[in-house]
């Protein structure tokens, strides 16, 4: 624990972050990357052409500072960091890298505030900070190498089929090249998937949820096509949609993540997804039919038309054979050829509101996916009508969604 001097001269600096943290973290990763290229590899180039990991970097560290006193306040935001490091490959000996720049950045930047004590105060915190990231991350990385079928760190996986589900959406089943078997994980979590991008002239990682249950042939992502090759979001996703094919080889982290399905537990289940958020969705659903689970389903998804309505007839198949599947979808713009009652039920964005006497459950778990601003927005409309907000899940995709 921080003596209270330290844990003061830390506090003392969080109105200063959340006014200027943008222009400190900005000026921490041109630094490290300077001096570090070879981390450029480990960090989403495309956040940070956006600017989005320099926010979300830049909420964390006054987070930490208004919360030094107590740092058990952000275990849940602590747990999805540990998540996606573990899932980059970021190992304890990074972190006095990180370290060393944050301390020099917060020096350069802040100038003559930046006193001694303060440099002082933020390099026990920050190791405080590292220790608890780096035993956390140690254990899923134990637990990712020691189970069946598990491993630590980048490995081999051959695409054994590519298939389109839509106009957007398209699917990758993944074997492991080396033969061996595949690992269990939760209905929910994600993969990390690395593979060069010519456009930066280096490897890149991206994060995608697994769209099967587990215990099938193949891990499966189902991957977003984003408008334009040379835009941020597109840099991985656009490489796999066109460049990578069937017999090809990528690096695969082990799944990962802090959004799952509560197998344990015996309510209604209530799937919420717009978009690509439908595919953690999928994992879960199929979790459940496939256990042939009594919990009733609901799964509700929102998309805007037809032709990126990814997985619809495979979700017309199950609503038959299971009676305790609902399925509900918004067409924002629905087109010329999409027809109602058959493809959607409801014309605009998703309004939870008009269908609260099928979807809003007593002891229910509400599991959220999609744009930011869409689960921010669901999120409210379930807490207005009722229900608690243990009960609400959120998967934080990218960055900055852990204060959803």
């Amino acid at each position: 624990m921080l003596d209270a001097a330290t844990r003061q001269l830390v506090k003392a600096t969080a109105p200063v972050l959340k006014e200027h943290g943008v222009t400190l973290t900005r000026h921490f990763y041109a630094r490290m990357f300077q001096h570090n290229p070879e981390l450029k590899q480990i960090f989403n180039q495309g956040h940070q052409q956006a600017g989005s990991q320099q926010q979300a970097l830049a909420m964390a560290v006054a987070a930490y500072a208004e919360h030094i006193d107590d740092p058990s306040v952000l275990a849940p935001v602590l747990a999805l960091v540990a998540n996606k490091h573990a899932s980059l490959g970021i190992r304890a000996e990074h972190y006095p890298i990180v370290g060393g720049h944050l301390l020099a950045s917060i020096r350069e930047v802040l100038g003559d505030a930046a006193s001694d004590e303060l440099i002082a105060a933020w390099a026990a915190a920050y190791g405080q900070l590292a220790d608890i990231l780096i035993a956390e991350e140690g254990k899923l990385y134990q637990q990712s190498a020691n189970q069946p079928g598990g491993w630590s760190g980048w490995r081999g996986f051959k695409v054994g089929r590519k298939v389109v589900e839509s106009e957007e959406i398209t699917s990758f089943y993944l074997q492991p090249a080396d033969g061996g078997p595949l690992p269990q994980y939760r209905p929910g979590q994600y993969l990390s998937v690395r593979l060069p991008v010519p456009q930066l002239g280096m490897m890149q990682p991206r994060q995608y949820s697994l769209s099967a249950a587990p215990g099938g042939s193949a891990l499966r992502i189902s991957v977003k096509r984003e408008a334009g090759n040379d835009t941020p979001a597109g840099m991985v996703s656009n490489q796999l949609h066109d460049a990578v094919n069937v017999g090809d080889l990528l690096d695969v982290a082990p799944p990962l993540g802090d959004f799952f399905l509560h197998e344990e537990r015996s309510g209604p289940v209530v799937l919420i997804s717009a978009g690509v958020g439908i595919t953690p969705m999928l994992s879960m659903l199929e979790q459940l039919l496939q256990q042939d689970s009594p919990r009733s389903i609901r799964f509700l998804h929102a998309c805007r038309h037809g032709g990126v309505h990814a997985f619809r007839q495979q979700l017309d198949n199950w609503s038959r054979e299971y009676p305790q599947l609902q399925a509900h979808t918004w067409y924002e713009f629905p087109r010329a050829g999409d027809v109602s009652g058959r493809d959607y039920q409801q014309v605009g964005r998703m309004a939870l509101n008009t269908v609260a006497a099928d979807a809003v459950l007593p002891d229910a778990d509400y599991y959220l996916c999609g744009p930011l601003p869409f689960m921010q927005q669901q999120k409210q409309a379930l807490l207005a009508l009722g229900v608690d907000a243990a009960r609400i899940h959120a998967e934080a995709f990218g960055t900055g969604g852990a204060g959803l």
